[in-house]
């Protein structure tokens, strides 16, 4: 079975036009395949109505008691079924997802190395043979950003976390390729210029890139995550805008190619 993991992030659906366009290109979008989302900022915002303010350490959230319920009514019930309604209405037949539904993603609590992260999932089973007959049955999940410990308690995990677990899990029988839709355009040699982007990168070039600190900060451990994907057997990263997404199944030149690297035997 050939099988997309598709990512999206706040950039699409914090905007009602943009996660409209998203939806109706991922319902034209060929074969079988998995939505994954967080939204971070919509359950912020709904947070700070609240009196909860959000606290963040390098980019990650702390989720305490109160945070984790906001952000589960937020990903997992809001912006979820939103978006499973908006595709049954492009006659995509979705199913809306937790990693507590079907015992789909096992999580345990991070442990505290310094910092204590709070409710928050570091994944350790996903469970294949669910999305496989889910799959086979004509349904798209759609994931959203929530796990379980399988002892009665919800954690809130990395959506590019758990992108990269599916694709890596469904690797072992499957042909899969994962794509990141990005508030850039790829992966760009100049923030500031659209138009710079690296249409593919390997090993080396990697490399070379961080030498030279063109790659540096947040995409680095998005770069980390693709390549340890294709380690793990995923047969294609993709990183760019969410409306370039039909043109990247396509093999047309959109946005950044990860691979691994090939050498050329003589």
């Amino acid at each position: 079975m050939k099988i997309s993991i598709i990512k999206i992030g706040g950039n699409v659906i914090d905007f009602p036009e943009k996660l409209d366009e998203f939806l109706t290109l991922f319902a034209k979008f060929p074969g079988h395949k998995i939505l994954v989302h967080g939204g971070g900022v919509l359950a912020s915002r709904f947070g700070e109505s609240m009196g909860v303010m959000p606290e963040m350490v390098d980019g990650r959230r702390i989720t305490d008691k109160d945070t984790l319920d906001i952000v589960t009514m937020v990903y997992a019930g809001l912006i979820n079924k939103n978006i499973v309604a908006k595709l049954q209405a492009l006659k995509v037949n979705a199913i809306g997802m937790t990693g507590a539904d079907g015992n789909l993603i096992r999580s345990i609590k991070r442990p505290v190395k310094g910092i204590d992260y709070g409710f928050v999932g570091d994944i350790q089973e996903i469970n294949t043979e669910l999305l496989d007959t889910l799959l086979s049955a004509g349904l798209q999940p759609v994931i959203n950003a929530i796990t379980h410990d399988k002892k009665g308690q919800l954690l809130n995990t990395n959506a590019d976390s758990i992108s990269s677990a599916l694709a890596t899990s469904l690797a072992k029988d499957h042909h899969v390729n994962l794509y990141f839709c990005f508030n850039k355009a790829g992966v760009l040699v100049d923030e500031k210029n659209e138009h710079s982007i690296i249409p593919l990168i390997n090993e080396d070039i990697y490399a070379e890139l961080r030498k030279e600190n063109v790659i540096h900060s947040g995409m680095i451990p998005k770069l980390d995550n693709a390549f340890d994907a294709l380690k793990k057997g995923v047969q294609h990263v993709w990183i760019g805008k969410a409306e370039n997404l039909l043109l990247a199944a396509k093999g047309k030149t959109s946005g950044t190619t990860i691979e691994r690297q090939r050498y050329d035997l003589y």
